[in-house]
């Protein structure tokens, strides 16, 4: 995100014209070269600090204040309609990233109110997601590769599936399963949708290089890596816990 951020700052160009007012990939920064520059470094030196153990807390921290910054600064102002599909991708995604930072392996010193605000913000971005598969329905369906039977169901089954694991965030109960599944529908889409739409453009000559497809893929690879560095995390605080009462007893 942070390399896709540098480019589309500096390149003047792209598929949604020359003069635009953001960047046009996640967080959608305002279109301020210094600030584009600035978070762009940001975003490289925490993917980098993500890498090493003794970084993951700091560089976590710094990337979830970072991404709901963008989210709640630079992006609710713009979008005031909470219906509306662009409030939902440009506003809640960059703060579902955010969240997921805050809850990644290696925060279990922060403070247990930020752990909860974490889980609720989350709960609400993975409803909100759900809700949305039922508002547009044809349209999300329509995503969906045509080798792929149903679309229809399929859309209505993960639209479901957001819904659960947004409850489950927010009541605690069953959260490891509900980021095993999250991350797991993540890494389908990965696979099925953005990946093959990327490389149907690279494949194809003189096709426009929309912004937009890479980010999508760098989007959904960021939550699917997050909530599953989540179900690792929630597992080992549970194996910890189960040892404590094992020794108290």
């Amino acid at each position: 995100m942070g390399v896709e951020t540098l480019i589309c700052s500096y390149v003047s160009s792209h598929s949604l014209g020359p003069h635009y007012k953001v960047v046009p990939v996640i967080p959608w920064l305002p279109a301020i070269p210094s600030l584009a520059y600035l978070v762009g470094a940001i975003f490289i030196l925490s993917g980098a600090g993500l890498l090493f153990q003794r970084n993951v807390a700091e560089s976590s921290i710094i990337l979830g204040v970072l991404m709901l910054l963008c989210g709640l600064a630079f992006d609710v102002p713009r979008r005031p309609n909470l219906m509306s599909a662009e409030w939902r991708t440009n506003v809640l995604e960059p703060i579902a990233i955010g969240s997921l930072a805050w809850l990644a392996p290696g925060l279990g010193g922060i403070p247990r109110w930020l752990q909860r605000t974490s889980c609720y913000l989350l709960a609400f971005a993975f409803i909100v997601f759900g809700i949305a598969h039922f508002q547009v329905l044809t349209f999300v369906a329509s995503l969906v590769p045509g080798w792929i039977p149903w679309h229809r169901f399929w859309t209505v089954f993960f639209g479901v599936a957001f819904i659960a694991a947004g409850v489950s965030f927010a009541t605690g109960f069953l959260q490891r399963w509900a980021a095993l599944g999250v991350g797991l529908m993540f890494a389908l889409w990965t696979a099925t949708i953005h990946v093959p739409a990327v490389l149907n453009l690279l494949r194809t000559p003189g096709a426009p290089q929309d912004p937009d497809k890479w980010s999508d893929v760098f989007i959904v690879a960021a939550l699917w890596g997050g909530s599953w560095a989540l179900t690792r995390d929630l597992r080992d605080r549970k194996d910890v816990s189960l040892r404590a009462d094992f020794n108290r007893a």
